[in-house]
């Protein structure tokens, strides 16, 4: 019979925190059967039933359960001690990182760039979505790091601020030759659940310009190039337009709107992974602010 070890112990993590084999297998980088196996050894050696179905989810046993919490710290003070050794230099694992558009746009290069330098070991799988996608699958456990639009405010989220964005209202330069919003324009956004989508609408708001239409589009880079064929005007991010405003393909056609945009590298509180520890501290150095990129 096999003895417990220490990858018995992070499969249980997984498969509770993910909620099934299959989660735990791709995290973990194995097979399900291969997870299926480490939890029948160590619920052999200890003679008691381990998981229990919940619907389509596997939980904890009451057992179970205290096993994990008992065990957990013990496994992640060791793994923590052991990079800290080698100054992080074996650091390996998979780490997955969620961003939005314009984090991506921005700090995301330089951090991918510093963690293939100085963590060769670590993978990174990133994946880009919303600011409200990105905080439920960070909460749902299936990100571990999250660069999202802020201020965000959670009990399970610990966040830490990397700066913020200028906004400019936009548009092709026939657009802005005919006079601009002198007449209704059709107007673009993010969808309702966006940081930009509620700036544009405080613009109709406070007396700003009247849209002949309200248009959404979940991609800033299509609204970028829906904007400079001159179908209508957008807010958009100062730093991914910095480019097209210098070559005159996109003018500003109204005054910068007062709101920037505040950005937040978040993970989740009882996050306890030293390499993602490691490379939250990372990302919480870094700054996103469009005077100085």
């Amino acid at each position: 019979m096999k003895r417990i070890a220490l990858f018995h112990l992070e499969t249980l993590m997984w498969i509770d925190r993910l909620g099934t084999f299959a989660g735990a297998a791709q995290r973990l980088n194995t097979t399900q059967p291969a997870i299926s196996a480490r939890v029948r050894e160590i619920e052999e050696q200890l003679g008691v039933p381990l998981f229990q179905r919940d619907g389509r989810r596997m939980v904890l046993t009451a057992r179970g359960r205290r096993l994990v919490e008992a065990a957990e710290p013990l496994r992640q003070g060791l793994e923590q001690a052991l990079l800290e050794a080698s100054d992080f230099a074996g650091a390996t694992g998979s780490v997955r990182i969620g961003s939005g558009e314009i984090a991506a746009a921005s700090c995301l290069p330089g951090f991918i760039a510093a963690i293939e330098r100085e963590r060769p070991g670590v993978t990174m799988e990133i994946e880009l979505d919303l600011t409200a996608r990105l905080l439920q699958q960070l909460l749902a456990g299936t990100r571990d790091i999250v660069f999202l639009a802020g201020p965000v405010a959670s009990p399970g989220i610990r966040t830490a601020p990397i700066g913020a964005v200028e906004l400019v209202w936009a548009a092709s330069p026939a657009v802005a030759a005919a006079g601009g919003f002198a007449q209704p324009l059709p107007v673009w956004s993010l969808p309702d659940h966006s940081p930009l989508h509620a700036v544009t609408m405080a613009a109709f708001e406070t007396g700003g310009p009247v849209p002949r239409s309200f248009n959404t589009c979940n991609n800033v880079r299509k609204l970028i190039e829906i904007v400079a064929c001159g179908q209508g005007a957008a807010v958009l991010p100062e730093i991914m337009v910095r480019g097209e405003l210098g070559a005159g393909t996109l003018v500003e056609i109204l005054p910068r709107p007062a709101r920037r945009i505040h950005f937040e590298a978040a993970i989740r509180t009882r996050e306890r992974e030293a390499v993602v520890l490691d490379l939250f501290e990372r990302a919480a150095r870094l700054t996103i602010d469009s005077a100085d990129l």
